[in-house]
């Protein structure tokens, strides 16, 4: 299996512009704005040089394709919890939520759902299996395993304003 061809071609005053070949010799672009926004374009298979999709997205939708094609968070070898039956999750918690300051343990999650929370990520840092004195605050990302039926209640304890 031959692997993609890529190649790098600055663009003075635009940005810069990465073609992609793919092993079924598609052809991809993406033109790097200097603005941050990013310019993703694919070709025709009967003509390479005429382009049949082009969409210009903000910084912001670059970075959640980005996250679509290859999480941050994926890696393979991670447990897949689904042919467990359970699920893994990501649950915000926002900045008026009822939780907000409050320990951990004051939610009862595990009793309430059998969910395990299993880290939260604050900022750029990730704390561990955090204990029932844990303190809560908004924009707290909760890692939550589960079943399906217990991380949504987990998901709507949390929503609580």
């Amino acid at each position: 299996m031959s692997t993609a061809r890529t190649s790098r071609t600055p663009l003075p005053g635009i940005g810069v512009r990465y073609d992609l070949t793919t092993r079924e010799h598609r052809h991809l672009s993406v033109v790097a704005h200097r603005d941050g926004s990013r310019t993703l374009s694919a070709y025709r298979n009967d003509d390479p040089d005429a382009c049949a999709l082009s969409v210009r997205l903000t910084g912001q939708e670059a970075e959640a394709l980005v996250d679509v094609l290859k999480p941050t968070h994926h890696s393979p070898t991670l447990l897949s919890t689904t042919e467990l039956g359970l699920v893994a999750e990501r649950i915000e918690l926002s900045g008026t939520s009822h939780w907000n300051g409050r320990l951990l343990g004051d939610t009862r999650m595990r009793t309430e759902t059998g969910v395990s929370i299993v880290a939260v990520l604050r900022r750029a840092e990730a704390i561990p299996s955090p204990g029932p004195g844990f303190r809560l605050a908004g924009g707290d990302t909760l890692i939550v395993i589960g079943t399906r039926e217990g991380v949504d209640a987990a998901a709507a304890i949390l929503g609580r304003e």
